[in-house]
């Protein structure tokens, strides 16, 4: 008998103990990066390197244009193995020009994402710094959570984009 009090009141104390040092908090990080200034600058260097692969298409695209016309204007006077080769040359050039569609969505997703990391970082810095000031265990990015109920009490964006020196 004297074993499951002793048990009933180390769990009672335990769950108390444990109440009384959980802080959980939540935060926008969307909201918080579209605050920043930075965001323009890595918009614009997104856009820029959507320029470049859109040039690169470009000068793909133009030179199969090329090597088609050349292959179509001297088509009777080549031999089946130059037609063989031509054809074999438009088709290769065609195949890369569709790896590359294929694979500029992927492009420019990394490209963001190289851009977007130094801008997470530093939020991430700031959510730290405010949550161990205000004493928070946990913190949870509101955008990014399946979470069914949050107390906007509990909520440290505004702390986080005064800490930053942002306007709310």
């Amino acid at each position: 008998m004297k074993k499951v009090i002793l048990i009933a009141f180390i769990s009672l104390l335990a769950g108390t103990s444990y109440a009384q040092t959980t802080k959980v908090g939540t935060v926008d990080r969307y909201y918080i990066l579209n605050k920043m200034p930075e965001i323009i600058v890595m918009e614009n260097a997104l856009k820029d390197y959507n320029k470049e692969l859109q040039n690169d298409l470009k000068e793909k695209l133009d030179n199969y244009d090329k090597v088609y016309k050349t292959a179509e204007a001297n088509f009777d006077m080549m031999t089946n193995a130059q037609k063989e080769a031509k054809q074999k040359e438009l088709t290769d050039l065609e195949n890369d020009i569709s790896k590359f569609r294929q694979n500029g969505a992927q492009l420019i997703q990394l490209k963001e994402n190289e851009l977007m990391m130094p801008l997470y970082r530093k939020i991430n810095d700031y959510v730290a710094l405010v949550a161990k000031e205000l004493s928070f265990t946990q913190i949870f990015y509101t955008g990014d959570s399946n979470l069914a109920y949050l107390d906007s009490a509990f909520d440290i964006t505004a702390e986080v984009l005064d800490k930053m020196g942002l306007a709310k």
